[in-house]
């Protein structure tokens, strides 16, 4: 079997919704349907939950290495996927191909770390301050954790939580988007052909709300893992305290990008139009507000504009393309009215600012968009764009750059660029965001923590700290032994 069928894999079998729901699932390059897909609730959760805490014991038992063995065959059987599963993951997402590619080949990365990782995680003996006792601490597997994720990166966002869980000992509860239901499904298909045992891994398709509820409501499940917005989250935090469940929380974003007046301008301009069309700009740590020193601002402009208009919109199956679609009608409207209303408070439209005609009946299309002379109060400075629209700001001195910067509620990424070290070393470690950039478009990597600060969410995935996250630490202390 190449790909997974269009239904739900619970303890593992293939099994459609308890109330026999379907979903149909979008081509947002084309706004026509792919196929139905199987959609249930909170009854389909709890059957989901069942099977993960009935093997929890017997997987967090097997040792380490037996552990880590697996998560590497699954990392090779997907390894040797890339290609068929990428396909499927442009016809749900609408990234463009490459893009989608990327991000399966990523994947293995993070699992081959994780399955390291858990080879390494030990424990430690502690000097006691007693004659004849002895003190040490052991980490545990958490148990039971339910992974809500969004459409924005449909494989790395449940592969991060699912390899540092597998690896730690946890059972996984995956609830993905339903607008990119597949990419899941597929994830799951690599574990089974591994050799995974039934129920460590299952994924339900449907509603959010009633399925996030049951995981949230069952003790058993000791931790969400949550990729979304910061409302959705902060409703966690409320439900997360009638159990006090763990939460790992990636939240909104709203980067800025610094900008110094020694640094390679134009590079840094062609390179930013880049990695904020990534994915439409669908990035949670894509750059958003470009702070720019206003002595440079003008070529830095010019250069994104000459860079914007190499840039080809078109369904992400199109060779050609480099910007796909955004993911429904609701996304590309809030993006269009997010300009409007910036362009109606003061900012000037040098190019984009509307829709783009797609190749199907309704794709969901926006051009690549930049603003500049954008106040203050601008609505695109303030909320989270999750589009492809470039605002560029300017400042005089660092201590406006850092105001600028600092001027959101979120804490997710910023960037800096300049070729002067101690400019590099002072504005980043003033910086209060969980991912900072300098010279760096692309602060991510399965051997780093990957997190926000404040209203960006709270818990640390990938890296040791992530693998961490998914145990408790046990401490034990052994008198009378003099």
């Amino acid at each position: 079997m190449t790909h997974a069928p269009d239904l739900m894999f619970i303890g593992g079998q293939w099994v459609e919704a308890r109330g026999r729901g379907t979903w149909s699932l979008i081509d947002p390059g084309r706004g026509e349907a792919l196929t139905e897909v199987a959609y249930g609730d909170a009854r389909d959760a709890q059957t989901a939950l069942d099977a993960a805490a009935e093997v929890f014991p017997a997987w967090a038992a097997r040792t380490a290495y037996d552990r880590a063995a697996l998560l590497e065959k699954a990392a090779d059987v997907i390894a040797a996927r890339v290609e068929v599963y990428a396909r499927r993951t442009t016809e749900e997402s609408g990234k463009p191909l490459a893009q989608a590619r990327g991000e399966w080949a990523g994947a293995p990365n993070y699992l081959r770390f994780a399955a390291e990782e858990a080879r390494r995680l030990g424990g430690r003996w502690i000097p006691a301050r007693l004659p004849g006792r002895r003190i040490d601490v052991q980490y545990a597997p958490l148990g039971v954790v339910g992974v809500i994720t969004a459409w924005n990166f449909p494989v790395y966002n449940v592969n991060r939580a699912v390899a540092s869980a597998l690896a730690a000992g946890c059972t996984a509860v995956v609830r993905p988007s339903e607008y990119t239901p597949r990419s899941a499904l597929d994830y799951a298909l690599a574990f089974a052909d591994a050799g995974l045992p039934p129920g460590v891994l299952n994924v339900v398709n449907g509603e959010p709300a009633s399925m996030a509820g049951a995981l949230m409501a069952d003790a058993r499940c000791r931790k969400i893992a949550f990729t979304g917005s910061t409302r959705v989250g902060k409703l966690l935090m409320d439900a997360a305290s009638q159990t006090i469940k763990r939460l790992a929380l990636e939240l909104g974003g709203n980067a800025p990008v610094l900008v110094f007046p020694d640094a390679d301008v134009a590079a840094v301009a062609r390179a930013g139009v880049t990695a904020k069309l990534r994915n439409a700009g669908q990035v949670c740590i894509a750059p958003q507000r470009f702070i720019v020193h206003a002595s440079v601002a003008e070529a830095f402009t010019a250069a994104a504009l000459e860079q914007l208009g190499r840039e080809v919109v078109g369904h992400g199956l199109e060779p050609a393309s480099t910007v796909g679609p955004l993911i429904n009608a609701i996304q590309r409207d809030r993006v269009e009215a997010l300009v409007e209303r910036s362009v109606a408070a003061g900012a000037r439209l040098r190019c984009g600012g509307h829709r783009v005609q797609g190749p199907g009946s309704a794709g969901f299309f926006y051009a690549p968009t930049l603003l500049d002379a954008v106040p203050a109060d601008a609505p695109v400075l303030r909320e989270e764009i999750f589009g492809p629209v470039l605002p560029v700001q300017t400042f005089e001195t660092t201590a406006d750059a850092l105001r600028l910067a600092h001027e959101t509620e979120y804490g997710l990424a910023a960037f800096v660029f300049t070729r002067d070290l101690r400019t590099a070393f002072e504005v980043s470690e003033h910086l209060e965001f969980g991912l900072v950039g300098v010279n760096d478009w692309y602060p991510v990597t399965a051997e780093a923590p990957f997190g926000g600060m404040k209203q960006s969410g709270l818990g640390r995935e990938s890296g040791a700290e992530g693998v961490h996250e998914y145990v408790e630490a046990r401490t034990r202390y052994f008198g009378g032994m003099a």
